[in-house]
């Protein structure tokens, strides 16, 4: 979803807070703590469950018919320590030509500012492939169950450094109207904001 704006302020404050004595003995060359740090690190990476944790789940969610006619959504953006930075409204005009479907976003931020991103996602099956004007190259997706994992890497505006930052976006269908989503956005391997969305079908 469009964090351009958003993520602007994230940007600037440092990605990981003053190590401390800790940094110090990294730099005195700990090999016990840069061992400990490393197994840590790979056991928290082995922990993360893949889509097809979620394929006995229902409802099955298919993009193509959950994102058809339109679809309103209601979201926060929160920085990485859990705060609350910027909430908005989205609608979704979404169509669909056989397996090649438009998803015209149109946002309403509570700061008043608007915004837009249209998708054009091609399905294939339980995958999912998508493009957008500040995508760099395109998404990549799988369902699985209810659930779906998308990842893309989203190109930050020029006035705003011209980041590329890492989206890892998973979706829930709790039943045919409701679908929840959640995203992390990294940068060099680092979680430094998340959005959550709540979407909901309209009748009609």
């Amino acid at each position: 979803m469009n964090l351009n704006k958003s993520l602007r302020n994230a940007h600037a404050r440092p990605l990981l807070p003053p190590l401390g004595w800790l940094q110090a003995r990294v730099v005195a060359g700990s090999r016990y703590f840069s061992s400990a740090l490393l197994s840590l690190l790979v056991l928290a990476g082995c922990a993360t469950p893949g889509v097809d944790s979620y394929r006995a789940e229902k409802p099955l969610l298919d993009l193509r018919d959950y994102f058809s006619g339109s679809v309103d959504g209601w979201g926060m953006v929160q920085d990485r320590s859990g705060k609350q930075l910027r909430r908005f409204h989205v609608v979704i005009v979404c169509t669909w030509n056989g397996d090649t479907g438009t998803l015209d976003e149109s946002f309403v931020w509570s700061d008043g500012k608007k915004e837009k991103r249209v998708w054009t996602i091609v399905k294939n099956g339980d995958r999912y492939t998508g493009t957008a004007a500040d995508v760099v190259g395109s998404a990549a997706g799988e369902a699985a169950g209810n659930t779906l994992r998308w990842n893309y890497v989203l190109r930050l505006p020029a006035d705003q450094g011209g980041y590329a930052v890492d989206v890892d976006d998973w979706m829930y269908l709790v039943d045919e109207d409701t679908l929840l989503n959640r995203s992390s956005i990294k940068k060099f391997g680092i979680r430094f904001g998340d959005i959550t969305i709540a979407f909901r079908k309209r009748k009609g």
